[in-house]
């Protein structure tokens, strides 16, 4: 079984907007349905579970009903952090029933280009592996420094990988290593494979996209618009 929680928790200060980004209507339908549509339409996933902002449980259930989301299987409030709502998510998976070895897909809400090849590859990495984190290689020079007006150091780019999401993980090893980080006071994880790295755990890496775009700014925006320009105009040669 394979279940994909989808991270919609955020305020999204950094848009600028009134209105949480995950929210935001483009071309007539929200981000959050553009994410949900991915995991729908994948016949690898069985179920899908949202953890979003307290306010905004309903308006997920409801379009979920409009835009004919039927594998949604539950809408939870996130946490005051992204380690709990990660954790309220993981939660509402095990209260479904579902079994220890469901691979749990955890997914940023705000990705909504995700493909099924991404997919694909990262549910292949997690069966032969036992995990799987989607991820690009940086292509462009890298610098490091303490101040952001000037560096007089690069980082080996071939040396270094962008994370994206999903990362996959059993629904067991996800409960162990939630239980193990409030044991040992890890209360503010930026991402489940963080998580998982400051455990002491290996992690395998999947094939990203360049198209898996996470929408942080207006400039996003703008690019999730042309990817979609893009994809209804692929049968041009």
């Amino acid at each position: 079984m394979t279940i994909a929680i989808l991270i919609a928790g955020g305020m999204g200060a950094r848009m600028g907007q009134d209105i949480p980004k995950q929210f935001l209507n483009v071309q007539d339908k929200p981000v959050i349905v553009y994410t949900m549509e991915r995991f729908q339409r994948n016949p690898e996933v069985d179920g899908i579970v949202v953890v979003t902002l307290p306010n905004w449980t309903e308006f997920v259930e409801a379009y979920a009903r409009q835009f004919g989301i039927s594998k949604l299987r539950k809408v939870v409030p996130g946490g005051a952090v992204g380690q709990e709502s990660i954790k309220n998510g993981i939660d509402a998976v095990a209260s479904l029933g579902c079994p220890p070895d469901t691979a749990v897909m955890i997914h940023d809400a705000i990705r909504p280009m995700l493909g099924d090849d991404v997919i694909a590859d990262n549910l292949a990495v997690y069966r032969a592996k036992g995990n799987a984190v989607v991820c690009i290689p940086c292509v462009e020079v890298m610098y490091h420094s303490k101040d952001p007006a000037f560096s007089t150091e690069t980082i080996p780019r071939n040396e270094l990988w962008r994370t994206q999401t999903p990362q996959t993980f059993s629904l067991e090893k996800l409960q162990w290593a939630h239980a193990e980080a409030k044991k040992r006071g890890i209360t503010s994880a930026t991402a489940t494979c963080s998580l998982m790295t400051d455990l002491g755990e290996t992690i395998y890496f999947s094939k990203g996209s360049e198209k898996n775009v996470k929408l942080t700014t207006v400039e996003d925006i703008d690019i999730f618009k042309a990817l979609l320009s893009a994809e209804k105009s692929s049968w041009l040669k």
